[in-house]
């Protein structure tokens, strides 16, 4: 499961030197793993709803080539695992050469927001979003 976006890069996110500043891919890959969380209907609204938040706990990236000015890039988002945690590997593709500039990923843990304990396994409501999503993708 996948979810890609399009963005225009802004002048706000580059640096002195025109290359988009570090920390503005992680916020291009939360733009990604919005529209995939939207797929199966489990965004953060969903799982607040739910009584569970999903820190960060882990990222990475790995910065292969800089991204410029007014640069559009296509980002994607992957599903890698989702039993004990959300496992998101991303990567960032020029648009127009679709030649790959950055890879990444995240990992999330759910937090049960009554108790503010973390699960070691995903909640059932994950799941059953991802059954149902699936299910409608078999029809």
């Amino acid at each position: 499961m996948h979810a890609d976006v399009i963005i225009d890069v802004p002048f706000h996110d580059v640096d002195t030197m025109n290359v988009v500043w570090h920390g503005h891919y992680l916020k291009y890959f939360e733009i990604a793993r919005c529209k995939l969380l939207d797929q199966f209907h489990y965004n953060y609204k969903q799982m607040l709803a739910s009584g569970y938040a999903w820190p960060v706990i882990e990222s990475h990236v790995r910065y292969v080539q800089g991204i410029e000015f007014e640069q559009k890039i296509r980002v994607r988002a992957i599903l890698k695992e989702w039993e004990n945690r959300l496992k998101i590997e991303y990567q960032i593709f020029d648009a127009t050469t679709a030649k790959r500039l950055t890879k990444g990923y995240t990992s999330q843990v759910a937090v049960h927001i009554e108790t503010r304990e973390m699960c070691f396994q995903s909640p059932q409501v994950l799941l059953d979003c991802l059954n149902a999503w699936s299910e409608f993708k078999a029809e």
